[in-house]
């Protein structure tokens, strides 16, 4: 798939299937953070609160302080969804928050939720291109990639825009779905993993996947310091299963049925997301780093 057409395959597919998520599930459109000894319930709240979760604990990882005061003061939330990060960060730090998203539904409706919470002072939205971003170097001492690094067909010119608008001394957090760390051996994924990751890349327009050492690799070519990895796929295991279940619900089906073929698509291939976590071959990265002062 070209660039081009990829991303006009992501915009149509998030302005497709957004209302229907924020219908179901609200407005973090993201995996939630589970601890893996409690019992999860089927209830949406549970859920919800599973996704601020993944938010804290990001932060967390990333070293960003508790303390207001100390928290960021200017943020980029790149591939921003309806804009749930930004706002839930422009709450806690009294920050001032940018999101971009390919989708102008998505950036219309974050805007408005931004003007219905009282936060517009403090976030806005905007259509842009994460691999062109339309702001000036050194801007953010907070930058942020929920769940977007999956959809960006070149990781070498993501992670150098990340790195480009990043302030100095500023915090970068990348929080996206990778494949596994190859062998010594291998020189690619084997011949059933490839085919595997190409049906969910198909539904979801998803360019060729990395590894969480891939972006490693990346971050240290730009002299970025503080590089941190983990593996969170054990925290995230119920969230797919959960999906499932609420689009086979009748207002998951009807919502469905209405939103158009892009999002069944997408709702087809779930089974193979628990599948590949499963397996193994897909893992659920987070990489968080620090640009030199």
């Amino acid at each position: 798939m070209d660039p081009q057409e990829l991303k006009q395959g992501i915009a149509q597919l998030y302005d497709e299937s957004s209302s229907v998520w924020e219908d179901i599930w609200g407005d973090h459109m993201h995996h939630g953070f589970y601890n893996p000894d409690d019992q999860v319930s089927g209830s949406g709240s549970d859920h919800r609160a599973a996704q601020i979760r993944m938010i804290q604990e990001a932060l967390r990882f990333a070293g960003i302080s508790e303390d207001p005061e100390k928290g960021p003061k200017t943020v980029v939330d790149v591939g921003c969804g309806i804009g749930g990060s930004s706002r839930y960060i422009a709450r806690k730090f009294g920050a001032k928050c940018q999101g971009i998203t390919l989708s102008p539904f998505q950036a219309e409706r974050a805007n408005a939720l931004a003007e219905t919470e009282g936060l517009a002072d403090k976030v806005s939205f905007q259509v842009a291109d994460a691999l062109e971003q339309p702001f000036p170097d050194g801007q953010f001492d907070l930058v942020w990639s929920m769940e977007s690094g999956e959809h960006m067909p070149d990781k070498r010119k993501f992670v150098g825009e990340l790195a480009r608008v990043a302030a100095p001394g500023a915090t970068i957090v990348i929080v996206t779905w990778c494949h596994r760390v190859l062998g010594p051996s291998e020189e690619s994924l084997q011949p059933w993993e490839m085919k595997h990751l190409k049906k969910i890349c198909d539904a979801y327009y998803l360019p060729d996947w990395c590894s969480t050492a891939d972006y490693v690799n990346l971050l240290e070519s730009l002299s970025l310091q503080d590089i941190k990895t983990a593996d969170w796929s054990q925290y995230v295991a119920p969230f797919w299963p959960a999906v499932i279940r609420s689009a086979l619900t009748w207002k998951g089906l009807t919502s469905l049925l209405r939103s158009g073929m892009k999002t069944i698509r997408g709702a087809l291939v779930m089974p193979l997301m628990i599948e590949g976590y499963k397996k193994g071959l897909i893992k659920f990265a987070i990489i968080t780093c620090r640009k030199p002062e």
